[in-house]
């Protein structure tokens, strides 16, 4: 059997994982914001080293006063994604192009929800297809581990990202990315002084990459569900990790009920199967007080 032909329970060709995962990258504000950094499978620890003092000095036989530091770990765990469709069973017996067409086209959407699944679930702590709080990621999240807010202010968004940055700033952190709403940027292209438009750059949707010298993206994962979040600022590059486990198994399923649902029912009864990617990804909030969120009352 040719090597490129899809079957049951192999893996992705490799170039069909490489442009998934290149299309999570275009779609997903954590991933344009920050790096990734794969992960083993079995998760790893980060380990956040400070040192709260300045160095010291000491005269010339003089004693030595205590330094001090600390060193905490932050747990990288994969979280499980899974997206199912069912086709009809005609897949089975199509041409190799045609097939290889449906898994590619297939494999491409998984990418792109995927993406959103990273935002949606590490931004607000929620299943990105039930919009609940979800056990199995808990307050790993920006919205449990960031406590402290700038009330957004539609008139003033500009002002609003000063107060953020300043308040980041203040703490000794730096400031790489911001990760902002449809209705923040909105509100950003209509800032004027004077009557000349302050922030052209995000007038008739346009969502830039770079803002004031920082990473930016504008994407509506920021206010998913019923969320009042509309921006969130900090050190996305140096403050957040994700990365995830490279093996993406597509697997074309036969039998069965493998997606339960109830009113389909077994495929072979339906002459149909099931197409089915899953990948392992993590991530971790290393300083929560490294960002601010932005939120409407």
């Amino acid at each position: 059997m040719p090597a490129n032909v899809l079957t049951r329970g192999e893996l992705i060709p490799e170039v069909v994982v490489n442009d998934m995962f290149n299309a999570v990258s275009g779609h997903s504000a954590l991933a344009r914001l920050s790096d990734s950094k794969p992960i083993p499978f079995s998760g790893q620890r980060e380990f956040i080293f400070t040192m709260d003092k300045e160095v010291d000095i000491v005269a010339e036989n003089g004693k030595k006063s205590p330094g001090g530091g600390n060193v905490e770990p932050v747990s990288v765990v994969p979280i499980k994604f899974e997206y199912s469709m069912r086709a009809s069973d005609e897949f089975l017996y199509a041409d190799e192009e045609y097939r290889l067409g449906v898994t590619e086209q297939f494999v491409e959407g998984f990418g792109k929800k995927l993406a959103r699944g990273l935002d949606i679930a590490a931004i607000h702590g929620v299943n990105p297809r039930t919009g609940s709080a979800s056990a199995v990621i808990g307050d790993n999240n920006f919205k449990d581990k960031v406590t402290t807010t700038v009330t957004y202010a539609a008139a003033t968004p500009d002002d609003n990202l000063d107060a953020a940055v300043a308040a980041i700033r203040a703490l000794g952190r730096d400031v790489t990315g911001i990760a902002m709403n449809p209705a923040f940027a909105s509100a950003m292209a209509k800032v004027k002084v004077n009557g000349v438009v302050q922030y052209p750059e995000f007038r008739f949707g346009q969502n830039p990459q770079a803002f004031a010298g920082l990473r930016n993206d504008v994407n509506n994962t920021v206010s998913f569900g019923t969320s009042k979040l509309r921006a969130l600022v900090g050190d996305f590059m140096n403050c957040f990790r994700w990365g995830y486990a490279k093996e993406i198994p597509l697997q074309v399923i036969e039998y069965g009920n493998p997606d339960n649902d109830e009113e389909l029912g077994d495929l072979k009864g339906r002459n149909q199967v099931l197409l089915r990617c899953e990948a392992y990804m993590g991530w971790g909030i290393l300083l929560p007080d490294a960002f601010m969120r932005i939120v409407e009352n």
